[in-house]
C-alpha cells in the first residue's frame, strides 16, 4: 500500500504537535510519560513562593510546585504541585512553605503523616507556612530595639541634665571645685616634701630606733627560750601537794580535829569567853564608878576616913 503524501504530511504535523507538547512540559519540570499525583494546597499568602519550587520530603526532592493561583474572591491562593506516584503517604499529611536558606528562595517541603488513605490524585493537604529566618531574626530585634531605645531615652534625659547642671552656676561651681582641688593638691605635694625632710634629718635616729627594736626582740625571744627551758611539770606537782595539805587542814578545822579545830567549833567555849568578856567589862566600869573601892587612902585632909561604900551591881554597859 502506497502512503500518500497527505498521510506524510499529517503525521509528521501529529508528531511535531507531540514533540512541542513533550517539550513544553519538559521546560516546566513536568515529565508527561511520567505517572505523578497532581495534588494541591490553599494558602492566605505563599510569600513569594515561585510556580516552579521544588517539593521536598524529609530533604529529599519528590516533585514540583506546577503552578500559583489566586483561588476565590478572598485573595485565598491554589498551590499545584506534582509528586512521584511511588512515594506513599496520609492524605492527612501538611505542605509547608519555608526559606531555603538566608538568600535562597522559598521552596514546598511535605511533612508526613502515615495514618489514614493514601494520598492519590486531587488530593488537598493542611497548608502551613513556616518563620522564615529573617522574620525570626526581626522578631527577636524588636525586644531589643525597644531597650535600645529606652536606653537612648535615658541618655537623652542624662544629658538634660547634664544641660542643666553645667549652667553659668554650675560652671562656675565646678570651676570653683577644680580650684580647691589644685590647692589640695599642692598642699599634699608640700605636706609630702616636709616628711620627705623629716625622714632625711632623722635617718639616723630611726636606724638606731629599729636596730633598738631588733635588740629588744631578740631578748624577748632569749627570755621565751628561757622561759621555756623551766620545768613546769615539777611546780605544778609541788602547787598539787601544797593544794592537798591546805584541804586536810580545812577539812580538820572543820571537823574539829586538833586544838584550833575545837576552839573553832567548841560553842561552851564561846559562851564562856563571851561571858568572862562581859563580867571583865563590869569590873572596868565599876572601877570607874568606885575608884576608892580599889585603891586605899591612909589620910583625909580633915583626918577623916571615908567610909566604903557597899558594893552596887553596875548598870549593864551592852543595854
Amino acid at each position: 500500500m502506497k502512503i500518500t503524501k497527505e498521510v506524510k504530511i499529517g503525521a509528521l504535523a501529529v508528531v511535531a504537535i507531540l514533540l512541542f507538547i513533550f517539550g513544553f512540559n519538559f521546560m516546566k519540570g513536568q515529565n508527561i510519560l511520567d505517572s505523578s499525583k497532581e495534588i494541591y494546597a490553599v494558602y492566605d499568602n505563599v510569600e513569594g513562593l515561585p510556580s516552579t519550587a521544588d517539593v521536598m520530603l524529609n530533604g529529599l526532592k519528590i516533585g514540583k510546585v506546577t503552578k500559583t493561583e489566586f483561588l476565590n474572591e478572598r485573595g485565598q491562593i491554589l498551590v499545584t504541585m506534582h509528586i512521584k506516584s511511588k512515594f506513599k503517604f496520609s492524605n492527612k499529611s501538611t505542605a509547608q512553605i519555608y526559606s531555603d536558606g538566608l538568600i535562597g528562595g522559598k521552596i514546598m517541603k511535605i511533612l508526613p503523616e502515615y495514618a489514614g488513605e493514601t494520598i492519590e490524585t486531587g488530593d488537598t493537604l493542611n497548608s502551613t507556612v513556616e518563620e522564615g529566618i529573617m522574620a525570626s531574626v526581626i522578631s527577636r530585634l524588636v525586644p531589643l530595639r525597644e531597650k535600645l531605645e529606652g536606653a537612648f531615652g535615658g541618655i537623652d534625659t542624662l544629658v538634660q541634665g547634664l544641660n542643666n547642671v553645667l549652667d553659668e552656676s554650675g560652671q562656675k561651681n565646678l570651676k570653683e571645685s577644680l580650684a580647691n582641688l589644685n590647692e589640695t593638691l599642692e598642699n599634699i605635694n608640700a605636706s609630702s616634701a616636709k616628711v620627705d625632710g623629716l625622714l632625711s634629718r632623722n635617718a639616723n635616729k630611726l636606724d638606731n630606733t629599729i636596730a633598738n627594736f631588733d635588740n629588744t626582740s631578740k631578748n624577748l625571744s632569749a627570755l621565751s627560750d628561757s622561759l621555756a627551758l623551766i620545768e613546769v611539770q615539777p611546780m605544778i606537782k609541788k602547787a598539787n601537794v601544797i593544794l592537798d595539805d591546805f584541804n586536810e587542814v580545812s577539812n580538820n578545822l572543820k571537823n574539829g580535829k586538833g586544838t584550833a579545830g575545837k576552839l573553832l567549833n567548841d560553842d561552851e567555849l564561846y559562851n564562856n569567853l563571851e561571858h568572862a568578856s562581859k563580867q571583865m567589862e563590869e569590873l572596868i566600869q565599876d572601877i570607874k564608878l568606885n575608884p576608892k573601892r580599889y585603891v586605899s587612902l591612909n589620910f583625909s585632909i580633915f583626918g577623916k576616913k571615908d567610909k566604903d561604900k557597899a558594893y552596887e551591881k553596875p548598870d549593864d554597859p551592852l543595854k
